[in-house]
């Protein structure tokens, strides 16, 4: 693995986060906690971070079957940003495209009804985002996601 150390994985979405964190040792994504997206979501994720002794951190870009980004993409990137600011830890954007899709399925195969397991579907997704970049990262692909730029701006 070509970064070794504990990195988050981040599902952003209207109303929760989810975030799911590997092992030091790189191999295993596993869900964390799902945090109300509201004022102070951002500093309890660097406070996982720091907790954990993070080195990196992967936040989901929603992108639609062709590839282009709409509105939540769009959040996702200010988000992504204002993590970035708010850190040390280099952020980066993974496409997402089927994370909470493919959550969603697994909660169901498992006889788990979607309305009650709204929370776990957000960790689930996050699993599921950090697993596909510890993998990508694993198979040689130095160049899992798009860094985040830092900025001195807070972005939202």
């Amino acid at each position: 693995m070509n970064h070794p150390g504990v990195w988050l994985g981040i599902d952003p979405g209207k109303a929760r986060i989810g975030v799911a964190a590997s092992g030091a040792d790189g191999l295993l994504a596993v869900p964390v906690e799902t945090i109300a997206r509201q004022r102070g979501d951002v500093e309890r994720i660097v406070a996982i971070a720091v907790e954990r002794g993070v080195v990196q951190i992967y936040v989901g870009l929603p992108r639609s079957m062709s590839g282009a980004e709409g509105a939540a993409a769009v959040d996702a990137r200010v988000f992504a940003r204002s993590l970035a600011a708010a850190t040390t830890v280099p952020v980066r954007l993974l496409d997402e495209r089927l994370t909470t899709v493919s959550a969603t399925r697994e909660l169901r195969a498992a006889g788990r009804s979607v309305r009650s397991s709204r929370t776990v579907i957000d960790q689930a997704a996050a699993t599921i985002l950090l697993q596909s970049a510890l993998d990508a990262a694993r198979a040689g692909d130095v160049a899992v996601g798009e860094l985040v730029p830092v900025t001195d701006e807070a972005a939202r």
